[in-house]
């Protein structure tokens, strides 16, 4: 039992060390590479299309009920496609891109591509969220279309298109994770080729414990952040 304990603290031990360091610090670099660029484009791609979805709905400020079923089909094979999968279909586009179909920017195609669908349909839910009382007063006042949505439609469901943002971030971190097995770099890519495949339990661990740290951190800032507007919405 003394045996086995000493072994646990010495692989705790070994995780933290700085010969795994010299190896995860550049996997951290490559992830929040890959994060950070997908989150910009899932961002701008997904707030978009969820508008679009919600806009020309049969309910919606502009129906185009044959427009919105194709977009939604589109929009729902992709979702229910695993990101796996997503992502060994687009790595041949990435090479036809840039040239390669390895390492963080030829993923990152893949990535957006796995999720902009999802943060769409939560734009969508979360935009429906908002009382039809102050669209219709809106419409009432005579507001163009363009204007109803970023001047009532947007800031109403502000903090709830925060924490749908958070959960997409979130996601995208996982996908980079799995994208690391095909190529992609990044902290997957280590804890697989290092943790997994050479039965290095110290870098598994530290890899773990990177991305642990680094989704906790997006979760409390988008909740803090929603929170802040909700506050503040309050305090008005």
């Amino acid at each position: 039992m003394n045996l086995m304990n000493s072994s646990f603290f010495a692989v705790i031990k070994s995780a933290f060390g700085s010969e795994v360091w010299a190896i995860i610090t550049p996997a951290i670099v490559d992830t929040v590479y890959m994060t950070v660029l997908t989150m910009v484009f899932t961002l701008v791609l997904g707030l978009i299309l969820g508008i679009v979805l919600l806009v020309t709905a049969e309910e919606g400020v502009h129906p185009l009920p044959l427009f919105n079923k194709v977009i939604g089909a589109v929009v729902n094979v992709l979702r229910s496609l695993p990101s796996m999968i997503l992502i060994i279909l687009t790595l041949p586009l990435s090479r036809m891109v840039i040239g390669k179909a390895y390492g963080p920017g030829a993923c990152i195609f893949a990535l957006v591509v796995s999720c902009v669908p999802m943060f769409a349909r939560l734009v969508e839910n979360s935009i429906m969220e908002v009382p039809k009382g102050k669209i219709e007063a809106a419409k009432a006042m005579g507001t163009p279309n363009f204007q109803l949505i970023i001047k009532v439609l947007i800031p109403e469901a502000l903090p709830s298109l925060i924490r749908s943002f958070t959960i997409a971030v979130i996601a995208i971190i996982s996908v980079t994770a799995l994208a690391g097995s095909f190529g992609a770099g990044g902290l997957g890519d280590v804890a697989v080729r290092f943790g997994y495949s050479r039965f290095k339990t110290d870098i598994l661990i530290a890899a773990v414990v990177v991305l642990v740290i680094i989704v906790q951190l997006v979760q409390f800032i988008g909740d803090s952040l929603s929170k802040y507007i909700i506050k503040k919405r309050f305090l008005i």
